[in-house]
């Protein structure tokens, strides 16, 4: 039993409580906790199976109720109290919870008028205008359910960036311990950091191959061996992702992880200059005639092409080739010039741990400062402070920084852009702050005019220091509203008002191809976590990915200044 089946599992007792009228805290522990396990780096399976119940109750959010029924999952399989929870609802009911957009209400109404059981039967009907004549169900409804339906078809053959890494590495960790390994690294989709990802891909170069072989087929979390060869193999995850393996040899490691990578149109444009050269260029080598001109190094591979060296980010099949002949491509920003977090949330609104502890850790990730952003007043769903609990954090604050040394806590909040552009507190409360972000956090289906003057009133405002998660979209669960970007990367350019790349791996917002159109009209970006707990501080590797894919480089991005520099960023907008 994996984590996700866990988290899914916690999820549809929510649903279904909801649809019950039950506690609304009720619902809300299984919500927050699904939520806490979604990026908790220990699969609970062994947790229970080396410590026991008493070991899932040392997890946060899990008392001694939920350890039971987790530990019975883990058992059995099942969950009698799903079961229950179950009987009387129409069946297949679990499969319609799944789909994005889809309330409780509106699925047993469905369910029970259609006698469905399945998606595809209800993609039908929607297809079919069967729903519009129901009492509010109209044509608008049944665009958001399709738009659902594709949103959940999507999420089912695609995973996360930061579903899949993990998984990826772990492998990747695991097969190293073969004394036969030479080399090893993930390819494909996964090392361009695309924000999701189908399959993935890992080569290695090895002394013995059948050995490998046999490590990759026997591990832990093979599901199912789809294929297994002496130089490929296939196998379906416990997580439900396909993981391939090819063993290659020493001399063509860096031709066959250019190949793989890829992207396809990348490998196309480079193959097609290879030929005008008078080169042939493949998984195996570079080659002219018969002889090898490179194989073991991609650097090689794009030296002989007379490229400037593509990092894999950047192999879109864009204009990164005609780019690399001019040496124009830039030195990206990375993981070791991120100086501190600004978007990180606590027990005090909707986050798990102390700012004692928020602060411990974020010194262990090596960072010099960090930001306190809980949620403002309006989002109540989200214990949102209001004054008075905020000015009670400030002080908290203020007296946690007396005790550090070398490092700097920033007092501030994500405060939400209200419907007409203005924030959340008023100006004598933002003044307090070293650091305000402003989110769009409800109102999404504005018009494409409205959703932009929101914004753009909202970084008129001199205490807003950075605009959070820009779209609105949640991948594969939400779409992105609409708003003008040129507009508001114009906008903050002139308001020095920095641009967040949400490091959530289910938001990774702002998306690549609108970072490098920041980055050219001068916006600033801030590369945050929007941390709900400590664990959470590994998505900043995503959300740098996203920057680098967007050409961004140091420079571009705010908080990888020392702390007087990001300061004195803070205080030019307030003079």
């Amino acid at each position: 039993m994996t984590n996700k089946q866990i988290i899914d599992v916690l999820y549809e007792i929510s649903e279904l409580l909801e649809l019950k009228n039950e506690n609304k805290f009720k619902i809300r522990a299984y919500q927050k906790l699904a939520q806490f396990l979604s990026g908790y780096d220990k699969e609970l399976d062994g947790i229970y199976k080396e410590k026991g119940k008493k070991g899932l109750m040392e997890i946060p959010n899990v008392g001694e109720g939920i350890a039971k029924k987790i530990a019975e999952l883990i058992d059995t399989g099942k969950l009698k109290y799903l079961e229950d929870l179950k009987s009387g609802m129409p069946e297949g009911i679990e499969n319609f919870l799944k789909i994005p957009g889809m309330g409780p209400k509106t699925a047993v109404t469905i369910a029970e008028k259609f006698k469905i059981k399945t998606v595809a039967e209800l993609e039908k009907l929607l297809k079919e205008h069967k729903l519009k004549d129901m009492k509010g169900f109209g044509e608008k409804t049944e665009e958001k359910l399709l738009k659902g339906i594709d949103l959940y078809k999507k999420g089912q053959s695609r995973k996360l960036l930061g579903e899949a890494y993990p998984v990826a590495m772990g492998i990747v960790e695991d097969l190293k311990k073969n004394k036969h390994v030479e080399k090893i690294s993930v390819a494909g989709s996964l090392r361009r950091m695309e924000e999701t990802i189908g399959d993935i891909d890992i080569l290695v170069v090895a002394k013995d191959a059948k050995s490998v072989m046999d490590d990759f087929c026997s591990m832990k979390i093979v599901k199912d061996i789809i294929a297994k060869g002496e130089t490929k193999s296939s196998i379906n995850t416990i997580f439900d992702m396909q993981a391939d393996l090819r063993v290659v040899a020493k001399e063509s490691y860096g031709a066959a992880m250019q190949y793989f990578t890829g992207n396809k149109t990348h490998n196309v444009l480079t193959r097609e200059l290879a030929v005008k050269k008078g080169y042939k260029l493949n998984e195996y080598g570079l080659y002219k005639g018969g002889k090898l001109l490179a194989g073991e190094k991609e650097e090689d591979i794009y030296a002989e092409l007379g490229l400037q060296y593509i990092p894999p980010e950047l192999r879109t099949g864009g204009d990164e080739i005609e780019e690399a002949k001019k040496n124009n491509i830039p030195v990206l920003v990375e993981p070791g010039d991120i100086m501190g977090d600004l978007h990180v949330h606590t027990e005090n609104s909707d986050g798990i741990d102390s700012i004692e502890k928020i602060a411990d850790e974020a010194k262990k990730h090596g960072y010099k400062y960090m930001a306190i952003t809980d949620h403002s007043v309006s989002l109540s769903v989200a214990r949102g402070l209001d004054k008075s609990r905020l000015l009670k954090q400030i002080e908290a604050i203020d007296r946690i920084n007396k005790r550090q040394k070398d490092f700097f806590i920033l007092k501030g909040s994500e405060v939400d852009i209200l419907d007409d552009g203005s924030l959340d507190y008023p100006d004598d409360v933002l003044k307090e702050l070293d650091i305000v972000i402003g989110s769009v956090h409800r109102k999404f289906k504005m018009t494409k005019e409205e959703m932009t003057q929101r914004i753009l009133k909202a970084m008129d405002n001199k205490y807003l220091n950075i605009i959070g998660h820009i779209s609105g979209r949640m991948i594969n669960e939400r779409e992105a509203y609409e708003v003008d970007y040129e507009k508001v990367f114009d906008r903050a350019a002139r308001t020095n008002t920095a641009i967040e790349i949400n490091a959530q791996p289910v938001r990774l917002d702002l998306r690549d191809i609108y970072v490098r159109e920041a980055v050219r009209m001068g916006a600033r970006l801030a590369i945050n976590t929007d941390a709900h707990r400590t664990e959470q501080f590994q998505y900043m590797f995503y959300g740098i990915g996203t920057a680098r894919r967007g050409w961004a480089k140091k420079e571009d991005v705010i908080n990888t200044l020392p702390l007087k520099d990001i300061i004195k960023w803070i205080k030019m907008k307030r003079t």
